[in-house]
């Protein structure tokens, strides 16, 4: 999930506004925060610990998704499954899930080369 998507859940479960949470991280205002939830802006290292503490959530749980971008034992081609798997509703993510299970359980076929 990206971070804009991932503060907005959070201030949603919180029950905190763009202001409540700017009060809670040094010279910031409720203006910067809401442009994060929009994700216009992305906050820096200091602003997303004091994120983190502001939701009571380890600060790697903040970036999961930008990390996961990053890991460069990742093809290209997974990069692209899971983007697309992420557009998916739950059910079809299920059925996709499924089939994938099903094909990796398979015997290899054999190359017509």
């Amino acid at each position: 999930m990206a971070l804009d998507q991932t503060l907005r859940l959070l201030a949603k479960a919180r029950g905190l506004t763009a202001a409540e949470i700017a009060a809670a991280i040094p010279r910031v205002g409720a203006a910067t925060v809401s442009a994060w939830m929009r994700g216009e802006k992305t906050p820096g290292s200091a602003q997303l610990d004091a994120l983190a503490r502001a939701f009571g959530v380890p600060a790697g749980a903040l970036l999961a998704t930008l990390a996961a971008t990053l890991d460069p034992a990742r093809t290209k081609g997974e990069h692209e499954l899971l983007a697309a798997y992420r557009t998916l509703n739950t059910r079809q993510q299920g059925a996709l899930l499924e089939v994938a299970r099903t094909m990796a359980q398979a015997p290899p076929r054999k190359s017509r080369d």
